[in-house]
This record gives C-alpha cells, sequence and structure tokens, in this order.
C-alpha cells in the first residue's frame, strides 16, 4: 500500500521540482537579462501552484525554493567591492530591513476576502502599483547615502551616483523635522515619452529596442556612465518610510510628511474604509491609469496603522499587511481601416496596419506592424475587419486575431465579402516589380538606386553613430536636402557646402557648420567602420570587422571570391554573395571612388590577435544583449584573446551564450530548446581570470 501511495504522490514531487527549476530560470531572465519569456499572469499561476505543492509535502521543504525567497537583479557578488565607477561593478550592500515581494492576484474576488479577512475597523491605503525597478534610498543627517536597488532582497547594488541624476529624487533635505536616519522605497521609472524616444533613437542606432519601461529603467540605471542615465530621463515615486523614531503612526500619515521633504509621492494615494470603496478605486483606476504618464501594472493595497502591520507581520517573503491586485494584459478590439505598406532601407516592403485610434497602456496606437504576407494570410485579416490588438507593455502593438466576421460589432460585410488579401506586386514608392527570394518571408523592391525610401535610408544608415557618426544629418535633414536634389547618395555628402545647406529651411549657418565639422570627422573613422556604413545586406557591425581583420583594404576586398569570404569566420554563403554583387555593380564601384577621394579611410592595421590564456580553447561563444562592466566588442575580443571562437548563432554547437540585459528572444528561446547554459556578465568575467 505505501508502494501504491508512493507512486501516486511521485508525479507532484516532480512537478515540484520541475516548477522550481523554471521559476528559478524566469525570474534569472526577468530580474538580471530584462528579457521574461513568460507573462506575469502565468508566472504567479505557477508560483501559487508551487506554494500549494509545498504545502503538501512540507518534507520537500527548501529554502533556496522560489517561494522562499525573491529574484535577484545582483550584478556581482559578495559586498567587499569597490564602489561603482565607469568600467567597474558596483557595491553589492546589505540591506539594514530585507526587501520583500508583495503577495498578488488578478481576481477581485480574491482581493476582497483579503480586505474582510482583516481585523474590523482596520483602515486600508490603496495605491498604484508602478511598473518599474524597486529602489531602498538611505538618509542619515538629511544626506543622501546609499541607493540599493532591490537585489536578492537581502542585499543590493549602490547605485547612488546614477540615482543622482534623477530630478525627483533630492540629495539633501534641510528641515529641523527630520529623524537622524531614515530609508525611503519606492520605483525607478521611465516616462512613456521618453520611453518612445529611446526607443526610436535605439531603432534608428539599429539597436535592440526595450521590450517596456520596466526593461529600459532597470537597464539605464545599471548603466556605467551617469552621464547617459540623465540623459535617458528617468523619474521616481515614493511609497514607504522605514527607520526608527519616525513621524506619525500611520503609513499615510508618513507618506504626506515625506511629500513635505520634498519627496515626489503619488497623488493618487486613498485611505479606504471598508470593501467597497477600496473595490470602486481599483474599478477607478482600472480605466484612468491609461492617461498617466508613467506605466503601472496594479493596485497596491496596505493596512494604515503601522502598529497592526507589526501585528500582521511577514511570511518568509511577503509582508502580511498588503498584497497587490494586478491588472490583466490590455487588449481591445478595434477597426482595421487600410493595409499601407513601408520599404525599407534593404528594400523590404512591410504592411502596416491603420487602425481606428485605441489606448492601450499609457499610448494611443493607430499603426501595427504585419510583419509579412504570410502573417496577413495565417490570421486572414482585411481592411474592415475589427482586430484584437494587443500591447502588455510591449512598446510594439501587437495584432494577435480578429473578431468573427458574423457578429454585430464586427465590420460592414461589404468590406470583407468574397474578398482574400492580395500583397501588391509593385513597389508603393518606386513602381519597380517586386521580388520574392526563395525561402524569404518578405517582398523586396529590387531598385535600390532609384528608389526614395532605400536611398535615404542608406544614407541615414551611413551617418548613424556606429557607422559614420555624423552629427546633424538627422532623418528629417536628411529628406530635406534630398528632395532639394542635394542628396542622392552617401558621396554626394561630401560634396555638401555651407551655402547649399545654410539656406535650407529650419537650418543656418550655425547648423550648416555642425554639419560640415561631423563630415570632417568622418574621414578619421576606421575602415571596419567605414565597410560597416556601406550597407552592404546582411554585413552588420560584427561581420564587419571580422571582414576588415582579413581583408585589410577595400582593394582587397573588392577582389575577394564567395569562396574565400565564407572562409571568414560568420560569414556565410549569402553574405558572400551579397558582399560580391554589391562589388560587380559599377554604381557602387563609383560611389567607392568618390569616397576614397574624398579622403575616407578604405584601409586598417593587420590584425594579429594576442593570446591571453586558453581558458575558452575549442568553445564557440554567442554574445547575446547589452553589458554593464564592458562593450560587446570588448567582450568579443576578450573571448577571442582566451582562445574561444565568437559565433553570431546558437545551434547544438554552442558551447553557452554570454547573456546581457535584453537578450534576444529568439536566441533564448533556441537556448531552452537545445539545454545550452546562459553565462552572465560576472561568471564569464570570473572564468576568464
Amino acid at each position: 500500500m505505501a508502494d501504491l501511495f508512493s507512486e501516486i504522490e511521485e508525479p507532484e514531487r516532480n512537478e515540484i521540482r520541475a516548477l522550481r527549476k523554471e521559476l528559478e530560470e524566469q525570474n534569472y531572465k526577468y530580474y538580471v537579462l530584462n528579457q521574461p519569456s513568460m507573462s506575469d499572469r502565468e508566472f504567479d499561476e505557477k508560483m501559487h501552484r508551487l506554494q500549494d505543492l509545498e504545502a503538501l509535502y512540507p518534507d520537500m521543504y527548501d529554502p533556496k525554493s522560489p517561494t522562499q525567497h525573491v529574484g535577484s537583479d545582483l550584478m556581482k557578488g559578495p559586498s567587499d567591492q569597490v564602489p561603482s565607477t565607469k568600467g567597474k561593478a558596483f557595491e553589492t550592500v546589505k540591506h539594514k530591513y530585507p526587501m520583500l515581494s508583495l503577495a498578488n492576484s488578478y481576481s477581485r474576488e480574491e482581493i476582497e476576502d483579503w480586505v474582510r479577512k482583516l481585523p474590523e475597523g482596520v483602515e486600508i491605503v490603496c495605491e498604484l502599483k508602478f511598473d518599474g525597478l524597486s529602489i531602498s534610498l538611505w538618509y542619515e543627517k538629511g544626506v543622501l547615502t546609499r541607493a540599493l536597488t532591490r537585489g536578492d532582497g537581502q542585499q543590493g547594488d549602490d547605485v547612488i551616483q546614477n540615482i543622482k541624476t534623477i530630478p525627483s529624487i533630492p540629495w539633501r533635505i534641510e528641515r529641523n523635522d527630520i529623524p537622524e536616519r531614515f530609508e525611503m522605497r519606492g520605483e525607478v521609472l521611465l516616462p512613456w515619452e521618453r520611453f518612445e524616444a529611446l526607443n526610436k533613437e535605439r531603432e534608428e542606432q539599429e539597436e535592440a529596442l526595450f521590450a517596456n519601461p520596466r526593461n529600459a529603467a532597470s537597464g539605464t540605471l545599471k548603466l556605467q556612465d551617469p552621464k547617459e542615465v540623465a540623459r535617458r530621463g528617468l523619474t521616481a515615486y515614493l511609497y514607504y518610510m522605514l527607520g526608527e523614531e519616525l513621524p506619525g503612526k500611520t503609513h499615510y500619515e508618513r507618506l504626506e510628511k515625506a511629500k513635505e521633504w520634498g519627496f515626489q509621492i503619488s497623488d493618487a494615494i486613498k485611505v479606504c474604509k471598508d470593501v467597497d470603496e477600496v473595490m470602486a478605486y481599483i474599478s477607478y483606476w482600472d480605466t484612468e491609469r491609461k492617461k498617466l504618464s508613467v506605466a503601472t501594472d496594479g493596485i497596491v493595497l496596505k493596512v494604515n496603522n503601522l502598529a497592526q502591520q507589526e501585528e500582521l507581520g511577514y511570511t518568509a517573503k511577503t509582508p502580511r499587511w498588503a498584497i497587490a491586485y494586478k491588472f490583466p494584459a490590455e487588449k481591445q478590439l478595434t477597426l482595421l481601416k487600410e493595409i499601407t505598406y513601408q520599404v525599407g532601407r534593404t528594400g523590404v516592403v512591410t504592411p502596416v496596419a491603420n487602425l481606428e485610434p485605441v489606448q492601450l497602456s499609457g499610448t494611443i496606437v493607430q499603426r501595427a506592424t504585419l510583419h509579412n504576407e504570410d502573417f496577413i494570410r495565417q490570421l486572414d485579416i482585411r481592411p474592415g475587419d475589427r482586430v484584437w490588438v494587443e500591447k502588455g507593455g510591449e512598446i510594439i502593438p501587437k495584432i494577435v486575431g480578429r473578431a468573427d466576421r458574423n457578429d454585430e460589432m464586427s465590420a460592414t460585410p461589404s468590406l470583407n465579402d468574397g474578398m482574400m488579401y492580395s500583397f501588391p506586386d509593385v513597389c508603393p514608392e518606386c513602381g519597380a516589380k517586386l521580388v520574392r527570394v526563395e525561402g524569404e518571408a518578405a517582398w523586396r523592391c529590387p531598385n535600390e538606386a532609384g528608389c526614395p525610401p532605400q536611398i535615404k535610408g542608406k544614407i541615414e544608415h551611413f551617418v548613424s553613430r556606429k557607422a559614420m557618426n555624423i552629427d546633424g544629418l538627422g532623418e528629417e535633414t536628411i529628406d530635406l536636402l534630398y528632395r532639394q536634389g542635394l542628396l542622392h547618395n552617401i558621396a554626394d555628402i561630401y560634396s555638401l557646402r555651407s551655402e547649399d545647406i545654410a539656406v535650407q529651411e529650419r537650418l543656418g549657418e550655425k547648423s550648416a557648420q555642425n554639419i560640415l565639422d561631423g563630415i570632417e570627422a568622418s574621414k578619421k573613422v576606421p575602415w571596419a567602420r567605414v565597410l560597416f556604413a556601406l550597407g552592404i545586406r546582411m554585413v552588420g557591425e560584427t561581420t564587419a570587422r571580422k571582414i576588415a581583420r582579413v581583408y585589410n583594404t577595400i582593394d582587397n576586398l573588392q577582389w575577394a571570391t564567395a569562396e574565400q569570404l565564407c572562409a571568414i569566420e560568420d560569414v556565410g554563403p549569402q553574405i558572400a554573395e551579397n558582399i560580391v554583387a554589391y562589388f560587380n555593380d559599377m554604381s557602387n564601384l563609383e560611389i567607392l571612388e568618390r569616397l576614397r577621394q574624398a579622403g575616407l579611410q578604405m584601409e586598417g592595421e593587420s590584425y594579429q590577435p594576442s593570446a591571453a590564456s586558453h581558458q575558452l580553447d575549442g568553445m564557440s561563444i554567442v554574445i547575446s544583449g547589452t553589458f554593464a562592466q564592458h562593450s560587446r566588442d570588448e567582450y568579443k575580443e576578450m573571448i577571442e584573446q582566451n582562445g574561444g571562437k565568437n559565433t553570431g548563432s546558437v545551434s547544438k554547437k554552442t558551447s553557452f551564450i554570454l547573456a546581457g540585459e535584453n537578450m534576444g528572444p529568439e536566441k533564448l528561446k533556441k537556448a531552452e530548446s537545445l539545454g545550452i547554459r546562459l553565462v552572465s556578465e560576472e561568471e564569464f568575467l570570473e572564468m576568464i581570470q
């Protein structure tokens, strides 16, 4: 009989082990990589399931279980390290009071039950749950001395130099009524407006986009350059005070006092007397929060009386006197008015959904990408349909389905009946016949030299920061000079004259001189970046650098065969063919000759890598994400100097992935499917030491 029970219990015990492993991995992706692959709701449901199972099998108690601790965003190990300076990791410091997470629920009924189970007459403080990065601020004699991230709940990284760039956080408080020492806790946020501007900038620089403001705030706060942190425009809301001999007997009184001291406290806080007031508050902000300038993802409820908080106490990882209600991911039904088409710099034609305006996650959504013809056919959507649009914190709105066309809420039947979606067969910009390469989902315009978006896109790429880095030549200025007939290709940049630029609308002599100074400075840009700037299809920054090491002059590269090019690391047959085709085009050769005459660097030094160690001998390593201590290029150099090989794609041969923040989701997914381990920045540095 005992054996029979063991067999019955074994699946649930295995489920406990599997859930622990899965949730730990998700904590790592969320807090360290800033690249969650599971929705908050799914994570919370799995966590609740694990809690229920652990209660059934107390003999499987494990202090390391995700139910017993909070996720960690620590960037490095123990707290005996140097303070944060550029190029060094942050100091890790133990919290004076543990930073716990909150119990949460997506059910209003559960929130009602939680309130009703509290002692009679207890006041509840309701607050907005801001979706950012938790921060702990320490003040001594009115001076900010520490600013710690949540870390693992017991210790956090001191990011004080970056915190000092946030205008809403006071460095010094000059008042007579402040305690000798106290701590303020809150949330660091990136406002929607700054978030969208940052992602637009990253898109122009061909950098990975941040998925949502929370990830952007987290990534920003861990940068090693406070000037860059200041430029991005973080803000912060504070919501809790800790310490001894503090003013007030209630949570609300302390927040009002903190507001007097100069802290930014949300005006949305309300003291509620009963469950009806709590539910009315939740219902109100479920709609009104969409008008806020910062991201929110729920409501936090706290017992107001501080003595009652102490009586209720804590679990291993959450206070019993507080709970969070989390709003579900936003999804709205709206009208697909028409499908238009955008042409990129490489000629790819992307369909775009033009929608009846709908508000999602604090912004008005009117457009959403439809990716390609296959995506549209798969969802079977047509102009006139009502489609489901989801944002869920993501910057790029997604169309995830459509309403039933027989539904009375659907579009006018005459717009849909008998119609099949048909992708255009000519370029919407220049009229050239579109082509579709076998094995690719995208249609492409082949008219590189005569299609306006491709021409302007190539120029924008050429002047971008990671390429020639020419200040003053932004998208609008390039469009203006193109329309005036002053720019037709990248070589025309070096023929611009001050008098031609200064007379243009919104420009002038000062702007003209800034542009010309940037053009002159670009002549010193090294050969590898010049090669990247040319915009040869599929030749990215890293590939260009590897090619430039093997072919250290443009003349040598021009005569390379596809077979010879394929011998270069990460250069496959398609990239090799693209390079050969580029140099076989007479118009490209004419442009290159003009660039040579203008004085651009068309050759570089021969590369001789020096071995630092053999720690990575025989290993194939993929780098993905952004890093705090070194640049991606520096890590690639380290890998090569220590005997390893950089690869651009994940395969069975990949030894491990050096994983930074905002790791690419496709690489993450493939790594999971192949069982390839992720190595953090700190682990990697220890490895090569």
